[in-house]
């Protein structure tokens, strides 16, 4: 059982570096590669959770993407330390 969620973390975690370098790049407001690897997090966190760009359509469908990537990735742990 431990390595059927062990597998499910690894693929579910592909897509990570994807919907964050994305989601990062809009909230910051850059195309550097840099930003993937600062640890900046309260603007990102302000965004994740609110709406600071309510114009920005984009942005709006991609925080809800990376939102929903991230409550699956949050069942998936709370279920492999229930089980």
């Amino acid at each position: 059982m431990k390595t059927t969620f062990l597998i499910l973390f690894i693929v579910w975690g592909i897509p990570s570096n994807f919907f964050r370098s994305k989601f990062r790049k809009i909230v910051y407001q850059t195309d550097d590669w840099k930003i993937n690897i600062k640890p900046v997090f309260y603007k990102e966190l302000k965004a994740l959770f609110s709406n600071i760009y309510p114009e920005n359509k984009f942005y709006i469908k991609l925080r809800n993407q990376y939102r929903i990537y991230l409550t699956v990735y949050l069942l998936l742990f709370i279920i492999y330390l229930i089980v």
